[in-house]
């Protein structure tokens, strides 16, 4: 899909360093002090507008969440939305997740989510999808004891694909949903994504996986 681009979003942006993290590197081991708390921090790799992370933030407040978007124009939505919300517990961070390392510490995340991410079919971009062990073995690094990676797609293939990924880097997987809205899962909180497969009668599917 082709992005708008909007050459006033960097500036826009730059306004609201409380909510978009302008140095994240800095912030590194230390984000509990950028919270001013103590609670668990969560991050959703790729937030896109938004509409996810900042759901979630406003459903826990006891949890810190921060979601990673490098596209800008992109996450001026998101952060349109984070202000509309009053949240004060969700920031944001225009950069890339494969330089995840740099921005948090080990043992500094407790959870990671992934939304609808490009699946990346092709076998020669396999090191691009984010459930691919290279990605895995940052999210560990980064993850409490027993950390989570939940994982929402509507493509069956990246499924199937990281459901294998997850188990073959010795992760347990649980929670396995084939239709996440014909399930009983509680507290789902949909992606711009989401609402327009799930209109569509399209499955979403989502599981989840925990570091042993």
């Amino acid at each position: 899909m082709r992005l708008r681009n909007k050459p006033w979003a960097k500036e826009a942006i730059a306004k609201y360093p409380h909510i978009v993290i302008p140095n994240p590197k800095e912030c590194r081991g230390k984000w509990n002090e950028v919270f001013g708390n103590k609670n668990p921090i969560h991050i959703e790799v790729g937030t896109g507008k938004g509409r996810f992370v900042t759901g979630m933030g406003k459903q826990h407040q006891d949890i810190n969440y921060i979601g990673i978007e490098k596209y800008t124009s992109v996450l001026l939505t998101a952060m349109e939305r984070v202000v509309e919300s009053e949240c004060t517990n969700v920031k944001l961070l225009n950069e890339d997740v494969v330089e995840l390392l740099e921005f948090f510490d080990e043992g500094e995340i407790e959870r990671v989510y992934i939304n609808f991410t490009d699946p990346w079919p092709k076998n020669r971009h396999e090191k691009r999808r984010l459930t691919y062990k290279g990605f895995l073995c940052q999210y560990e690094t980064v993850m409490k004891s027993g950390g989570e990676v939940h994982l929402k797609t509507d493509n069956q293939g990246l499924f199937e694909y990281s459901i294998e990924s997850f188990s073959s880097y010795g992760m347990k997987v649980q929670n396995v949903s084939l239709h996440l809205h014909k399930s009983n899962f509680e507290g789902n909180v949909m992606t711009e994504y989401e609402q327009k497969f799930s209109e569509k009668g399209m499955p979403i599917y989502r599981c989840e996986a925990v570091f042993r």
